[in-house]
């Protein structure tokens, strides 16, 4: 049976991107859904490419953040099923259908108790190094375990009842991460969370050099935040891995090797670097098969040097500002979350 499926989509100035998201979502041969995109006072003209399309358009009076435009999509939806997507992800064909087989097949478990989710396409809409990496890598992390840590709502299915029930997304929090805040909630009211690895969307990244270090800078400060307030900063958690943090410790000690060689005017200790990338290569030998299975052997190599050195840099420097964000906020707000700091939007 074709449940009736909500596709929700928050947007905020991407009028770059949400003619082909909104035209791939009404290609879908899911024939009973419904779109409704919620326009998040966009400046760019967005709205007018949205009245284009047939969907559901809800504009916010001011500006809110995605969590405000999700609930808001949410309320105005006549669907048994919400399925939240990102202006940037495009559906394919068939992501509805596996949507609602997903959730039909769970069947030791009743609809109100399940969180569902999809992840990227491992190649991406634009195809290029920075945006290859970046969706291999979040494909890869997050189907890695049927029953995840987390579901993100660039591909998450729950219960339009459940989700009403659940109070929605938490509207004053971080700049993001507010889908990980959720999954955690409604984990420990009950829900499962399912990773169905056939949910797929392809992402648009756009991802320059610089861009592809800003993001791996900004996703680690806030989820270092979250993670210390959370007090599961070394968890396992989607693309904030073990393996991720591995990588981290791994790019660390090859620093402290390379200082204390020069330090100590001793060169030999360097080839103590040695061992300490063959580890790191182990640990994270699956990533490299999922570049590798994706692009080939030369994207691979050049992938792996990314991920272990300029990469790994930029995730430490971040984690290093999000510490210092927690407690400064901590010593500063201690009457109150630390994630309640809305001025910040780094």
């Amino acid at each position: 049976m074709e449940k009736r499926i909500s596709v929700i989509i928050p947007n905020f100035n991407k009028s770059y991107v949400i003619g082909e998201c909104l035209k791939a979502a009404l290609a879908s041969h899911y024939k009973n859904f419904e779109i409704i995109v919620v326009d998040d006072c966009s400046s760019d003209n967005s709205v007018d490419l949205i009245r284009r399309f047939s969907c559901k358009l809800i504009e916010l009076d001011k500006r809110s953040g995605a969590s405000r435009a999700r609930n808001a999509g949410a309320e105005n939806s006549t669907g048994e099923i919400l399925f939240f997507i990102d202006s940037d992800c495009l559906l394919q064909e068939n992501t509805l259908a596996a949507v609602n087989k997903a959730m039909a097949d769970c069947a030791d478990h009743t609809d109100d108790s399940i969180i569902v989710g999809g992840t990227y396409t491992p190649a991406p809409f634009d195809n290029t190094f920075f945006s290859i990496f970046q969706s291999v890598f979040i494909n890869y992390f997050e189907t890695k375990r049927k029953q995840p840590d987390y579901i993100a709502t660039h591909a998450m299915a729950i219960s339009a009842r459940r989700f009403k029930e659940s109070g929605g997304f938490k509207e004053q929090f971080l700049p993001m991460l507010e889908d990980v805040e959720f999954s955690h909630r409604l984990r420990r009211d009950g829900c499962k969370l399912i990773m169905n690895p056939e949910i797929l969307v392809q992402h648009v990244f756009n991802f320059s050099f610089l861009k592809s270090l800003c993001n791996a800078f900004n996703k680690s400060k806030y989820w270092t935040i979250y993670s210390l307030n959370n007090k599961d900063l070394f968890a396992d958690s989607g693309t904030a891995s073990a393996e991720l943090k591995a990588n981290g410790v791994a790019y660390a000690l090859s620093i402290v090797t390379i200082a204390a060689s020069l330090a100590l005017s001793k060169p030999a200790l360097s080839w103590l670097i040695l061992p300490i990338f063959i580890a790191n290569l182990f640990i994270n030998r699956g990533l490299i098969s999922a570049f590798y299975n994706t692009k080939g052997l030369h994207f691979a190599m050049l992938a792996t040097i990314y991920y272990t050195t300029l990469y790994a840099m930029a995730v430490w420097a971040g984690a290093i500002a999000g510490a210092a964000k927690y407690l400064l906020s901590y010593r500063t707000y201690r009457h109150l979350s630390p994630y309640r700091m809305q001025g910040d939007r780094g």
